[in-house]
């Protein structure tokens, strides 16, 4: 069956997700893992690795602190709750620390988002949030996308990535 993905829970109608996104998605932006002590996963992956921090800050509306360290032209997003009611501080009560989720880089949050919709999956917001460095983001719903998070980045055009 073409039409419906199998670890989606319902039908999925045309266009199918990959169609629906088509040359929407760019690249794989980012990983993101979760962390109890951003300094010490910063200094791990410097020190394990070799990669070099590119970004830190903190995200208030997110809860989180999170640093964006480089690998090739991508990089691995750690992230800290700033509070333990924070999606993140909820996610390492659960799960412990670990992948949270996966970034596809999009050229148009608008335009993959509507996609995605009309494809019958759920995003997580009714309009994109201010991410990393400015960025626009929403997450697709994982129920939708066999349990991974997937997180859609329109990156900010005055950012380096």
């Amino acid at each position: 069956d073409t039409g419906t993905w199998a670890c989606h829970d319902r039908p999925v109608s045309t266009p199918t997700p990959a169609e629906a996104l088509g040359p929407v998605v760019t690249a794989i932006d980012h990983v993101g893992f979760a962390v109890r002590d951003l300094d010490e996963a910063v200094a791990f992956y410097g020190r394990a690795f070799g990669l070099p921090l590119l970004h830190e800050e903190v995200n208030e509306e997110q809860g989180v602190r999170e640093a964006m360290v480089g690998i090739g032209d991508s990089a691995i997003q750690l992230l800290a709750p700033l509070r333990p009611d924070s999606p993140i501080g909820k996610f390492l009560e659960r799960n412990g620390e670990g992948i949270q989720q996966v970034a596809f880089r999009v050229s148009d949050i608008d335009v993959a988002g509507d996609r995605l919709r009309a494809a019958g999956l759920r995003l997580l917001y009714d309009a994109p949030k201010r991410g990393t460095a400015g960025s626009r983001v929403n997450f697709v719903h994982p129920k939708d996308c066999g349990g991974v998070l997937v997180e859609l980045v329109e990156p900010n055009p005055d950012a380096h990535h």
